[in-house]
């Protein structure tokens, strides 16, 4: 369900975008790739997540939970260099 609802957010956020919300295609550019990326770490993190939940020891879990958190982490890091690299193109 949470990759159903992702999708149609990305896919809003998308459309948004080529309604105007950034006149420039190298803008546009930036937000389709990091709306991919973006999608593609949630999954990780979704999975990793999924993996702790079904493992037997509690050590794993716990690992998994963690890279899960990294993952979601790179996930806004990606969020936030896309910002910058569209501010640096104007």
């Amino acid at each position: 369900m949470k990759k159903i609802a992702l999708v149609a957010v990305a896919g809003a956020l998308l459309s948004l975008t080529a309604c105007g919300g950034n006149s420039s295609p190298e803008a546009a550019a930036i937000d389709n790739n990091a709306a991919a990326m973006e999608a593609s770490l949630e999954n990780q993190a979704d999975n990793l997540e999924a993996a702790a939940e079904n493992a037997a020891d509690e050590n794993v879990s716990d690992a998994l939970e963690s890279a899960a958190d990294n993952v979601e982490d790179v996930k806004d890091n990606v969020e936030d260099a896309a910002e910058a690299a569209k501010a640096n193109l104007q």
